[in-house]
C-alpha cells in the first residue's frame, strides 16, 4: 500500500509532496452556472490545487418520500426537499462545461459522487479521482463499486467510528491501493472542540500505509494549519462568495481571501516542517559564533593539574573552546599548559 500516489497528472500526494488543497464549491454556486465558473476562477487565483463540486443523481440518492418531504428551512430553494435539490443540481452538460472551463484555466476539476449513478457519470467524465463524502463512507457496496473504477479515492470519515473505518479500509484495500482517509466531523459550522485533530494521528497509527488528510468545516484557517503540522496530506475546505447567502454550507466556508491566506500559510508550514534530523543549522552559525558559550578557567590553574569541576565555568569566550555539553569529560584530565583566570579551555589544552 503506498504512502504516496499520483492523484492527477503531474500531481503526487503523500510522502514529502506538497499538501493537495481542495476548494470545495459543493453547491455554494446557488444553482447558477456563471457563479460556479466565477468561483472556479477564484479558486485558481487563490492558489488552490482543485475546485470541487457535489454531483447527485437525485432519484438514486433519495427515495421518493425524502424528495417529497416539505422543506421550509430559510435555506430552501423549493417547497419540497426534491425541488430544493433540483434547483442546485447541475445537468450532465453543465458538468462537462465546468470541467472544460476548469481545464482551460488550469485547475483540477473534481466532484463528490453522492450515489453510484453519479460515480458512473463522473467516471465517464474522466475525473482524475473520486471523493467519497462522509455520508457514503459506511456504504460498503458503493465503496466497492467506486474502488473498481480504478481511480484514486479520497474518503472522508465524518459520522463514522474507528471500527467502521477499519471495515472501509478492508473493503477498499484489496480492490484499489490508491486511497486515503480524511479526518472529518460533519457539523456546519464546526466548533473547535468538535474537530478532534488527534484522530489524524490515530489514523496514521492504525493505517500506516496510506496518507491521511483533513476535511474541515470550521471557521477560519488556524485548525487547518494545525492539521498540516500533524501530517495531513490533503486539505479540503468549503468556499463561498458570500457567507450570508442562502444555504447551510456558506457559514462553514472560507471566503476567497481566507482561501488565499490558507494556501499561503500551508506552504509556509510545509517549509517549516523541515527535517527529522536535529542538528545545528547553517543559519544558526552566526548566532553560535557570536553568543555560543565555551568552558573557561574559573581560576588560575597550573600546568599538570588534574581538573575538577570547581576549577571550570561556562561563558561566552574568545576564542571559542571546549563545548559546554562536554564539560564533564574534562574532569580528571591534566592540563598541558597553565591557564589564567577566565581563559578559554581548548581541547588540545588537556592530555
Amino acid at each position: 500500500m503506498p504512502l504516496e500516489f499520483k492523484l492527477a497528472p503531474g500531481r503526487m500526494i503523500g510522502g514529502n509532496h506538497p499538501c493537495f488543497i481542495i476548494a470545495e464549491i459543493g453547491q455554494n454556486h446557488q444553482g447558477d452556472l456563471d457563479t460556479a465558473k466565477k468561483m472556479i476562477k477564484k479558486c485558481k487565483e487563490a492558489g488552490a490545487d482543485c475546485a470541487k463540486f457535489q454531483k447527485s443523481e437525485l432519484d438514486h440518492k433519495f427515495n421518493k418520500a425524502a424528495l417529497a418531504r416539505p422543506y421550509t428551512s430559510k435555506h430552501s430553494w423549493g417547497a419540497t426537499y426534491g425541488e430544493h435539490k433540483r434547483h442546485l443540481e447541475f445537468s450532465h452538460d453543465e458538468y462537462r462545461e465546468l470541467k472544460r472551463y476548469s481545464e482551460e484555466i488550469g485547475i483540477i476539476f473534481a466532484a463528490s459522487g453522492m450515489d453510484e449513478a453519479a460515480v458512473e457519470f463522473l467516471h465517464e467524465l474522466e475525473v482524475h479521482f473520486f471523493k467519497v463524502g462522509s455520508g457514503d463512507t459506511n456504504n460498503l457496496p458503493y465503496l466497492e463499486t467506486t474502488a473498481k473504477k480504478g481511480r484514486p479515492m479520497l474518503i472522508s470519515s465524518g459520522m463514522q467510528t474507528l471500527d467502521t473505518m477499519r471495515k472501509v479500509y478492508n473493503t477498499v484495500k484489496p480492490i484499489n491501493p490508491n486511497f486515503l482517509f480524511m479526518q472529518c466531523t460533519s457539523a456546519y459550522p464546526l466548533n473547535p472542540e468538535d474537530v478532534h485533530l488527534r484522530c489524524i494521528q490515530t489514523y496514521q497509527k492504525e493505517f500506516p500505509d496510506i496518507p491521511i488528510g483533513y476535511s474541515g468545516h470550521e471557521s477560519g484557517i488556524a485548525i487547518s494549519l494545525a492539521a498540516i503540522a500533524l501530517g495531513a496530506k490533503v486539505i479540503e475546505r468549503h468556499v463561498t462568495l458570500d457567507k450570508t447567502w442562502k444555504g447551510s454550507d456558506h457559514a462553514a466556508s472560507l471566503d476567497f481571501d481566507e482561501l488565499a491566506e490558507l494556501v499561503k500559510k500551508v506552504r509556509v508550514v510545509e517549509v517549516a516542517m523541515g527535517s527529522f534530523v536535529k542538528d545545528m543549522r547553517p543559519c544558526e552559525i552566526a548566532c553560535h559564533d557570536k553568543l555560543g558559550k565555551s568552558v573557561v578557567a574559573k581560576q588560575g590553574i597550573p600546568a599538570g593539574t588534574a581538573l575538577t569541576m570547581d576549577m571550570l565555568t561556562v561563558k561566552v569566550a574568545e576564542p571559542k573552546g571546549f563545548p559546554p555539553e562536554n564539560i564533564y569529560q574534562l574532569v580528571g584530565k591534566k592540563l598541558k599548559r597553565a591557564l589564567e583566570y577566565d581563559e578559554t579551555v581548548a581541547g588540545d589544552d588537556v592530555e
